[in-house]
């Protein structure tokens, strides 16, 4: 038996005409270094409109694939709106790759188009010659013709292209299934690897990003999306603000802490999202120059574990929760937000919110070991953790078809790479990266627990560990910390002493002036054990 319920297809041109429509005194801000530039997102449909218009005649179809390699600001938040709308692909491109990599990814998806903000023209300039799809380029926000085009490639002003057209588009009916924008992994090990989420993945999606277990947003918030829009679709923030009403802040180019906190000072968010070593240097520069924050219902972090005495200081000196988010690429990225069960003592309240979070009712998961098979959600096994639901994918991209690699696919369920436990009331601790877990003497060492030990020192700004070899106890973990100029190894593993197993304790120490991180500002322990491996790093080692 069928239902007698209406076949709509969740279109993201739906979500956009509802967002510019319903909620059309919504604003968009982006941050200019010295105020913001602000449109509605009543404008913002006019100007998808006009974008679309504008890909259209360059020859953009459906399907094609459409590259920004832009900040997070108003003409992306456009091309967000516009490019799945029209049936095309948005594809953002990661303006942090190595080289080889962004012209890799730029060429295996076959971008046809890119739009580019004019400040990262010199970036550009350099790969441009070799993106072979490529025919054309936006420049916003600047001179076009700033860019050399090689032959073949035509370069026009993002600006002058829109003025050309109508401020309305009829978009067109697109199967729900269809690809609506594609991200790359970072590609910490081998090639990127493509992610093509859906119109209905991104619409379910944004659903759990505004639900109270996600990231509760409400057209009661303004958001500073710090966290990149060429990364993982900037958590989703974007078409959640769309679909809510909530107004959005983009920080462009300013992502260093004190313009972070002139942002804050001027537009007054009420809800922000980024990675920990973001609000880490935040937090520094709030400690040095202090004001008021509170306005900021609660922060998200993502990407990596926080620190726990990161997240204490926010709350206790700016009142300020802080929340910790898992997910990934490959998860459209929410897996699972840490939201505690109500009714709870403080203590036991904190213990919930050191977790990843609780699954929503779209995402399973287990736990799966090698040897005992499928673990048991008791908050105690552990094993790799494993996911499946309506926006993980099931493939990776590739212009001959899906690719679905069995150290990444297992069954139907997405291979995260990450070891952890879960509750039975559905609460993910992760204790490592697979690759990142140090194996001592035959017991585990979690690098997570013991970085997040070493940060809770007051001294310490950033630490890192990973496993290094050892002749008697096959690995043990080395610290790559920045600290205070006056704070020794002898001290921090003094400070250790009643946090850690005495078995766990590092003997080998390096300080630093700044912990490698990857293109989304994680650390970067691949680039770490290049630089052990390279006799790069001035390690101390105690008895």
């Amino acid at each position: 038996m069928l239902s007698t319920m209406q076949d709509e297809p969740l279109s993201l041109a739906t979500l956009l005409r509802y967002g510019s429509t319903v909620h059309s005194a919504a604003e968009v801000s982006t941050w200019t270094g010295s105020g913001s530039r602000t449109i509605t997102f009543g404008e913002l449909g006019e100007q998808s409109a006009r974008l679309a218009h504008g890909l259209r005649a360059l020859g953009v179809g459906e399907s094609d694939r459409v590259g920004t390699f832009m900040w997070n600001n108003n003409e992306h938040m456009a091309a967000y709106g516009a490019v799945p709308a029209m049936g095309a692909v948005l594809h953002t491109l990661n303006i942090r790759l190595f080289p080889g990599q962004l012209v890799y990814v730029a060429n295996h998806a076959e971008d046809k188009v890119v739009i580019v903000d004019a400040s990262l023209i010199p970036l550009f300039g350099k790969y441009l010659p070799e993106l072979k799809t490529v025919r054309h380029v936006l420049v916003a926000n600047g001179d076009a013709s700033a860019l050399e085009a090689p032959a073949g490639v035509e370069v026009h002003s993002y600006e002058e292209v829109l003025a050309a057209q109508p401020s309305e588009y009829d978009y067109p009916i697109v199967d729900e299934r269809a690809a609506a924008a594609m991200c790359y992994t970072s590609g910490t090990t081998g090639d990127p690897k493509g992610v093509s989420y859906s119109h209905r993945s991104m619409w379910l999606h944004s659903m759990q990003v505004c639900t109270t277990n996600g990231m509760a947003l409400s057209n009661e918030d303004k958001t500073l999306a710090i966290v990149p829009m060429f990364h993982a679709m900037s958590w989703g923030l974007p078409h959640a603000s769309l679909m809510v009403g909530a107004s959005l802040v983009m920080p462009d180019r300013f992502l260093q802490p004190e313009p972070i906190a002139q942002i804050l000072a001027v537009e007054k968010p009420t809800f922000a999202a980024a990675v920990p070593t973001i609000w880490s240097g935040l937090l520094h520069h709030l400690d040095a120059n202090p004001q008021d924050i509170s306005h900021l219902r609660e922060v998200v972090v993502g990407g990596s574990a926080a620190p726990p005495s990161m997240m204490h200081a926010f709350e206790e000196r700016f009142d300020v929760p802080v929340l910790h988010a898992w997910g990934m690429t490959e998860t459209s990225p929410l897996g699972c937000v840490a939201r505690p069960p109500s009714g709870l003592t403080t203590e036991k309240s904190w213990e919930y919110r050191y977790s990843q979070g609780r699954f929503p009712a779209s995402v399973q998961a287990r736990l799966v070991d090698e040897i005992e098979g499928v673990m048991p959600h008791d908050g105690e096994a552990v094993g790799e953790l494993e996911v499946r639901g309506p926006w993980i994918t099931a493939s990776y991209y590739s212009p001959d078809g899906a690719e679905i690699d069995p150290s990444k696919f297992n069954d139907g369920w997405l291979r995260t790479g990450d070891v952890g436990k879960i509750t039975p009331d559905g609460y993910l601790t992760l204790v490592d990266r697979s690759k990142d877990i140090i194996k001592s003497g035959g017991e585990w060492i979690s690098s997570v627990d013991l970085e997040n030990a070493v940060m809770a020192h007051g001294g310490v700004a950033e630490a890192a560990v990973i496993a290094v070899p050892d002749e008697k106890w096959d690995e043990r973990p080395l610290v790559v910390a920045v600290v205070e100029e006056d704070l020794t190894p002898e001290q921090l593993r003094e400070f250790l002493g009643d946090k850690v197993a005495r078995w766990q304790l590092p003997e080998r120490w390096a300080f630093v002036k700044e912990v490698p991180k990857t293109s989304v500002g994680k650390f970067d322990k691949k680039r770490i054990r290049e630089q052990f491996g390279n006799g790069e790093l001035d390690i101390t080692m105690l008895d």
